[in-house]
């Protein structure tokens, strides 16, 4: 039992820190939402690597893999396009683009649904068991998720992150209820786990579209204008997130060609434990994002670039503690998550090499953002396209001089410094902008938040 004056004063520790202001606050609101994904998308790793062979791990993944690429041209025309003609703008302003945007939505996922259908055709020909198992079940998932996706979008431009926290926590505690069901029942395979995303999306779909939140209704106020003006600027935001999804998928299709995916199956644990640092940058880029869209169509040119160096900068500063803690504890987090069968492998030290690269994507990833927000995807496109370019180069050099994991390391590395530096000295052509001011600024930020507590 401790004391009863130590008792106070971590109470009061606590209660400075966390007020109930905070637990209000829409950064608290969207870090929870997305700590809620991070924290039940390493449960379900840990589920699946405890149920399922490594060979059928790598198979979920190349599936994912594949429906991210699916998932990105949906989202990369359509999402940050609806947060920026939508955020700020009038009521009947924003009900012509929530039509536009659902409009485009379904003919986008009907169209690849079709696609899917025309594969499915051939698929006695397909020899190659992950690749057909995901013509299987791209059509039913990439429907499933239509609903939800589009309501995300919505709540994320309004801001409305108490709403985004309990619908992903209906999606992820859903899914992670479904799997220990099938684990403790004895029927755990990769169609079941497959029967469980599409049937958690459609719970989450449902569950949204009752509560009122998706505003169906608007896909009668519709103009043509409206939906051309997003087109025109979605096909340059659908090549920046399309390709930025292939970037990631890059090192799945490298790893999986020329390692095997038992290889991909270790390669994703310590992937899977990189949300330490996802979480909380989706969490920033999604209120950065709407913040900076608000600003910037107010004509506040000096408030967006703010709010750029601060959200970059107080990350940036947050993940430096944290990737020396991942430096440290690999080996551990390595055995929670995958089990014994992933301890001495090389997925510890992928992980720390990950982490340490990981300081520089609060700035890469703000300032890819931001040539969206100010009106300039063309720009984010190239950048996406130097980065894609410098991965595929590297991972092949990568593996084909080292023979291991360790090569695409070598490709994350040029891709991060390849994206990071095009960007900046682009970005610097709109707007004033710099690293060393982005920490001054985030370390200032970080230093009025802790006074203000203490």
């Amino acid at each position: 039992m401790l004391p009863l004056g130590i008792k106070e004063a971590i109470k009061d520790v606590v209660m400075r820190v966390f007020t109930l202001a905070d637990l209000k606050n829409k950064h608290f609101l969207a870090l929870a939402g997305n700590a809620i994904i991070a924290l039940f998308a390493v449960v379900t790793i840990g589920l699946l690597t405890r149920s399922l062979s490594k060979p059928d791990i790598g198979t979920w993944f190349f599936f994912l893999g594949i429906y991210s690429l699916g998932d990105a041209i949906r989202s990369g025309f359509l999402g940050t396009a609806a947060i920026k003609f939508y955020a700020g703008t009038t009521a009947e302003r924003s009900a012509k683009v929530l039509g536009s945007v659902w409009y485009l939505a379904i003919l986008i996922t009907g169209f690849l649904t079709l696609i899917d259908l025309g594969f499915l055709c051939f698929i006695k020909y397909i020899k190659n068991d992950a690749l057909a198992l995901t013509v299987q079940w791209f059509g039913i998932t990439f429907i499933s998720s239509l609903p939800f996706n589009l309501i995300f979008w919505i709540l994320v431009a309004d801001e409305r992150y108490d709403r985004v926290l309990w619908l992903r926590l209906v999606n992820s505690l859903s899914m992670v209820l479904s799997l220990t069901t099938l684990i403790l029942l004895h029927k755990m395979s990769i169609n079941a786990l497959l029967w469980c995303n599409v049937a958690t999306n459609c719970l989450t779909s449902l569950v949204g579209l009752v509560w009122g939140l998706g505003r169906v209704s608007t896909l009668f106020k519709r103009t043509k204008e409206c939906t051309m003006e997003i087109v025109h600027y979605g096909k340059f935001s659908l090549g920046s997130t399309f390709v930025s999804k292939l970037l990631g998928n890059t090192d799945t299709f490298i790893i999986t060609s020329m390692l095997g995916t038992t290889a991909l199956a270790i390669y994703s644990i310590p992937l899977k434990l990189m949300e330490i640092i996802e979480f909380p940058l989706r969490s920033f880029v999604g209120t950065g994002m709407s913040a900076m869209a608000v600003a910037f169509n107010r004509d506040n040119k000096e408030e967006t670039s703010y709010i750029l160096k601060k959200y970059s900068g107080i990350l940036t500063v947050c993940f430096i503690p944290l990737s020396i803690m991942a430096v440290l504890f690999a080996d551990l987090a390595i055995k929670i998550l995958g089990g014994a069968q992933y301890v001495g492998t090389d997925a510890a030290n992928i992980y720390r090499l990950l982490m340490v690269l990981a300081i520089l994507q609060p700035a890469d990833r703000f300032i890819g953002v931001t040539l969206d927000i100010i009106h300039k995807p063309k720009i984010n496109f190239y950048k996406v396209i130097v980065m894609l370019i410098m991965v595929v180069v590297g991972d092949f050099t990568g593996v084909l001089v080292l023979h291991n994991l360790y090569g695409i390391v070598v490709g994350a590395l040029l891709t991060v410094l390849g994206g990071l530096l095009y960007g900046y000295f682009q970005l610097n052509k709109f707007m004033s902008f710099s690293l060393r001011e982005m920490m001054m600024v985030g370390i200032k930020e970080s230093r009025l938040w802790i006074k203000s507590r203490f």
